[in-house]
């Protein structure tokens, strides 16, 4: 199951192709080899009285493009490191791109692209009518999500190959107790991502601040591309 590395191209580590693909329920699709293995987690959430939903999954390059590109022209709003929002006329651009980093990858960095990570919540949880924010306080201690935050951290989810690569702070992306990733695939994508692949796919988009993201691209890779828990 694991992806030789080489065998990636550039389209398939940068999210601009659907060809590694599969459906899993409406418009939610991941990549084929994790389709399975994601179904059996869920029957293993059953258990616990868990019902195992992605929110998001695959995302492509343009998506990801479309989330940067709002927020830097403030179309979204900036948040810092406890989820509050910014005043983003204060900060230099490099400031801004940072503080986007925290919670929103560059267009090409994102695991989404890959297909093999995905945002989950439990709908046993709540009601039909609840709508899902995605942040720390739903997956904290007085949250709805807090059994599924638990359940998440159990070995018996890391045995059948689920990671969450944001659990803790290392400085760089913000912990995500919602993001899930399926390892036995996502090692290859890992591996085979560089910033030299980033910048090449960069150069060319339309990506707002665009030359300043280059300039510091070293700095982003290694601060918010390769550094996880």
């Amino acid at each position: 199951m694991s992806i030789k590395p080489s065998k990636l191209s550039v389209a398939q580590l940068t999210g601009q192709t659907a060809e590694l693909l599969a459906p899993l329920s409406g418009e939610i699709v991941l990549h084929r080899d994790v389709i399975q293995p994601f179904l059996n987690l869920c029957q293993l959430a059953a258990k616990q009285g868990i019902d195992l939903r992605v929110a998001s999954g695959y995302r492509s390059f343009d998506r990801q493009c479309h989330i940067w590109n709002s927020k830097v022209n403030g179309q979204r709003p900036v948040l810092d490191a406890d989820s509050r929002p910014l005043d983003v006329a204060k900060l230099s651009d490099k400031e801004l791109i940072f503080a986007i980093l925290r919670w929103s990858a560059l267009p090409g960095a994102s695991r989404h692209h890959w297909g093999t990570d995905m945002d989950v919540w439990d709908g046993a949880a709540v009601d039909q009518c609840y709508k899902l924010q995605l942040t720390p306080e739903e997956y904290g201690c007085e949250g709805p999500f807090f059994a599924l935050t638990q359940w998440l951290a159990s070995a018996e989810v890391e045995a059948l190959g689920f990671v969450r690569p944001y659990r803790t702070d290392c400085g760089g992306v913000a912990p995500e107790a919602w993001h899930l990733s399926f390892m036995p695939v996502a090692a290859g994508f890992e591996r085979a991502l560089s910033a030299n692949v980033l910048a090449t796919v960069i150069e060319p988009a339309d990506i707002l601040l665009k030359d300043r993201v280059l300039q510091h691209l070293e700095e982003i890779y290694e601060r918010f591309v390769v550094n996880r828990s």
